[in-house]
């Protein structure tokens, strides 16, 4: 049974930094592209940030450098360091795992709430 578990969500000020991690379970970690996704009510699902079996990683254009996608193999996790948070950071984060059409995994999501 595949399992991806999101941890480190939670409320932060603007300006604050958290860290994102997505536990996986019941996939080979290292052969799957794990992406970072985020959710507000009534709007569509975006990027945030991809990274490769290969570690490449890419990001939204809005994100670049206040954002950082890793992964450690060893543990089947991959995290998202978010810095200079901002209000409109606020969102469900949601972790990915991808081989291909037929091996797509999402995680339940951990909320980020940027708000002083």
């Amino acid at each position: 049974q595949v399992q991806l578990v999101e941890s480190g969500g939670g409320l932060v000020q603007p300006g604050g930094s958290l860290r994102l991690s997505c536990a996986a379970s019941g996939i080979f970690f290292s052969s799957y592209d794990m992406g970072w996704y985020r959710q507000v009510p009534g709007k569509q699902r975006e990027l945030v940030a991809r990274i490769s079996s290969g570690g490449r990683a890419t990001y939204a254009d809005s994100l670049k450098g206040r954002f950082t996608i890793s992964r450690d193999n060893a543990k089947n996790t991959v995290y998202l360091q978010m810095n200079s948070l901002k209000p409109e950071d606020t969102a469900v984060y949601l972790c990915n795992a991808h081989a291909d059409s037929n091996f797509n995994y999402w995680g339940q999501g951990t909320q980020v709430t940027v708000s002083s």
